[in-house]
């Protein structure tokens, strides 16, 4: 397999998992500016979305979207428990923890980005994600992980969102349960692997 991955974005996330389940793989890095990747290939005829991560399946398939790409993972290695078995309500649940980080926190903060917003909007912004802020320090105040005893794929993708809020000075002392949270996965080896990887 091969995932393309740039810096400081949420490709991050499948490489924790590949490392988490000690998959073989290639990293290829992509010049998000250029869309070139580091072997000279046009990203666009890899994914034409134009974003990483994507996960090149070694039948030459490419999968894009984090949350799918995670899943697709977990399901390689069902027995280290990343991910509930397809068709379960725990597997509803995994899911649905994904499509609330990837639509309320993940597309929450990457306005924030965009250095022109002015201050009010950005205060919108902040504001919205700080409100959501408030369903996963509610869940980790009650639980050891998103989706209860277990570290799954679902905390992953969390983590990789997360490391973005130093950026735009969200502190996350302000969620006591998340912080701790974020702490005990950071110093998880598959986590230290990935981020060397990814620089």
């Amino acid at each position: 397999m091969k995932l393309y991955f740039a810096p400081s974005t949420c490709s991050l996330a499948p490489a924790i998992i590949l490392h988490e389940l000690g998959l073989p793989h290639e990293m290829i890095r992509v010049d998000n500016a250029t869309k070139r990747t580091a072997d000279g290939r046009d990203f666009l005829a890899i994914n034409p979305k134009g974003y990483v991560a994507a996960l090149e399946l070694d039948n030459g398939s490419v999968l894009t979207e984090g949350p799918v790409i995670v899943q697709y993972l977990a399901d390689l290695r069902p027995d280290a428990g990343l991910a509930p078995p397809t068709g379960s309500w725990e597997r509803l649940r995994l899911q649905e923890w994904l499509n609330f980080i990837s639509s309320e926190l993940h597309a929450g903060v990457t306005p924030l980005f965009n250095k022109t917003l002015p201050a009010a909007v950005r205060a919108h912004f902040r504001a919205r994600v700080e409100v959501r802020m408030t369903v996963v320090e509610s869940a980790l105040q009650r639980q050891q992980h998103l989706t209860g005893a277990t570290f799954s794929v679902a905390d992953v993708f969390l983590y990789t969102v997360l490391q973005w809020f130093a950026w735009f000075d969200i502190p996350l002392a302000a969620w006591p349960a998340v912080e701790a949270w974020y702490k005990r996965v950071a110093v998880r080896p598959a986590v230290q692997v990935a981020h060397l990887q990814h620089g």
